[in-house]
């Protein structure tokens, strides 16, 4: 990887059943157990989400496992966690989805340059039929890999 980054867990539901529009990567406050955790790749973000309270974002619902050598040190697995933006940024995802009905959603969690980093995706829901069409696209081109490989071979 280029720029030192080091990609811990990507949200692929969140690429399923939201539209990403806008990304922001914030930085996220964690203890030092936690931190041993991710860099072990013990953190799922499959069910997480962000909320904006006063003037700070939090990270909800993300499962970290807690540290196998961390002792009482270990903090409780799925604790919000705090995102660290840029006062205009919060300001603007707070905006969104007061006025827009968007939501906010961890994409991938990531180490650049030795800090752990979240990618945020500003996003709105999808409907079935967006889903439907969604894997309807994702079929066709696994066809076409599979009829292009076997046309190379």
């Amino acid at each position: 990887m280029s720029d030192g980054i080091k990609i811990i867990d990507n949200n692929k539901k969140a690429y399923f059943d939201y539209f990403i529009e806008d990304t922001y990567e914030a930085g996220i406050v964690l203890v030092g157990c936690e931190v041993k955790s991710i860099r072990q790749g013990h953190i799922n973000l499959k069910d997480s989400f962000c909320a904006v309270k006063g003037d700070e974002v939090l990270l909800m619902n993300a499962h970290v496992k807690p540290y196998e050598k961390g002792s009482y040190f270990n903090v409780d697995a799925k604790r919000p966690r705090k995102l660290l933006l840029h006062k205009k940024e919060i300001d603007k995802l707070r905006g969104a989805v007061a006025q827009k009905s968007y939501t906010i959603v961890p994409t991938k969690i990531y180490f650049r340059q030795g800090l752990v980093k979240v990618e945020i995706g500003l996003a709105k829901g999808k409907e079935l039929h967006d889903k439907r069409k969604s894997i309807a696209d994702r079929e066709s081109k696994r066809q076409i890999d599979r009829i292009v490989k076997s046309y190379n071979s």
